[in-house]
């Protein structure tokens, strides 16, 4: 047996067992399988390894941090629920354009976080009681829920797996807008109208009203998006014009929107909104840091090139058939694992097939499918808490439009020469 095949099968039997059987947390579970891993090899307990590997993410675990800041700033301002209102109460005539409008309010934090689980926490929690109240069933409407958060992390501005696929291949994080935006907004759209739009053909307005709340939007008007506003102007000046606009980092700029935002609204504790939003965040942050790990240890061992070499060397065939089905399985681990560790060798062996940077968007994006897979499931299971189901049901709802997803995913990558327009 090739070596390095049995220390990377020792890193995920390890995993499995800490996680599955003795119920540990997925970030402790994978230091575990790395520390066995890198036992088995002969390197000991490796502690120069994972400390550089805690720290392999530290700009993602920096942006995800801050980010989060600002959506719970947003959230209790009043400025998610005003614009849910505003929503349901102006195309409550037009459902098809309505459900398309709060889809797109689910995917907001994620564009900007580049993390599913902060789109359902945040964006996700405010919109699931109006999906249901406009008739759609709560398994439905979790699924739409986890969908959405995971279009919005697979859509830019921040998508953090095509960021770790590009930065296995030292290829700058440029030019991916255009086809992320292109497949998650498609994705996400058939998601919404499939799943949502035959269960609110005719809406009831008063009753609609006498739920939403409607008050922040009267007391402060567009006052309330601001901060959005900003954001979206900061972002764009420091991109576009790094010559002469002074170039803010992306945390810094969440963090001053957050502090717009604390006083275009609702007044709220500061500090201690802050606070709940860090411990709804530190298990993500903690996850990335072992993903860290796994992936150093992994490379330390020589597993990671154990698996370069062989996605090299599958057949045209089986290569799309593993990109489809390997891709996803590994988010049962990690999404963000599975663009580290997967998205390069399959990078790399496609590379001449098409438009690099439309491949490596393609990529990431079915990487960020894998946010539904069991047993970690983040988007999945936080959706189905959200509507107060079990994850089954609505992993059950989710199948379609996963399957139209990855099948869609699939389709592009044969033509990434005709979508390289899409790119500069």
């Amino acid at each position: 047996m090739n070596l390095e095949f049995l220390y990377l099968m020792v890193m995920l039997s390890v995993f499995l067992l800490a996680h599955l059987l003795l119920r540990q947390p997925v970030s402790l579970s994978m230091v575990l399988g790395a520390v066995a891993a890198s036992l088995v090899s002969g390197h000991g307990i490796p502690l120069r390894h994972l400390f550089e590997g805690t720290f392999t993410y530290i700009d993602t675990i920096l942006i995800i941090s801050t980010a989060m800041l600002f959506m719970t700033a947003i959230q209790e301002s009043g400025a998610l629920a005003a614009m849910n209102a505003a929503i349901v109460t102006r195309f409550h005539k037009y459902p098809a354009i309505m459900l398309i409008l709060l889809m797109f309010t689910i995917m907001f934090p994620g564009m900007i976080t580049g993390s599913s689980t902060a789109a359902v926490l945040t964006a996700g929690a405010i919109v699931a009681p109006v999906l249901t109240m406009i008739g759609i069933p709560k398994a439905k409407a979790g699924a739409i829920i986890a969908i959405g958060a995971i279009m919005g992390m697979a859509a830019p501005p921040v998508n953090i797996p095509a960021m770790l696929i590009a930065g296995g291949v030292d290829m700058p994080y440029i030019g991916f807008e255009g086809p992320l935006l292109l497949i998650s907004v498609v994705c996400a759209v058939f998601t919404v109208l499939f799943l949502g739009l035959k269960h609110c053909k005719k809406l009831d307005l008063q009753a609609l009203q006498a739920q939403l709340d409607l008050e922040a939007g009267r007391k402060y008007g567009l006052k309330l998006y601001l901060p959005i506003a900003l954001l979206a102007l900061l972002l764009v000046m420091s991109n576009a014009f790094p010559t002469w606009f002074p170039q803010l980092s992306t945390p810094l700029i969440f963090l001053i929107c957050a502090g717009a935002a604390t006083l275009t609204g609702r007044r709220f504790p500061v500090w201690e909104k802050s606070l709940s939003a860090m411990d709804t965040t530190i298990p993500v942050l903690s996850k990335l840091m072992g993903v860290g790990m796994f992936i150093q240890v992994l490379t330390l061992t020589g597993a990671r090139g154990w698996i370069v070499v062989s996605c090299l060397s599958l057949p045209q065939v089986l290569l799309y058939a593993a990109i489809a089905i390997i891709m996803p399985a590994f988010g049962a681990i990690s999404s963000y694992g599975a663009a580290s560790v997967m998205g390069v060798p399959f990078l790399l062996a496609l590379l001449y097939t098409g438009d690099q940077i439309t491949i490596a968007a393609l990529l990431a994006f079915i990487c960020c499918l894998g946010d539904l897979m069991p047993p970690t499931a983040l988007a999945g299971n936080y959706s189905a808490q959200i509507v107060g189901l079990p994850y089954r049901p609505v992993l059950r709802q989710c199948a379609i439009p996963f399957l139209v997803c990855i099948t869609l995913a699939l389709v592009y990558l044969q033509f990434t020469g005709a979508l390289a327009f899409l790119t500069p």
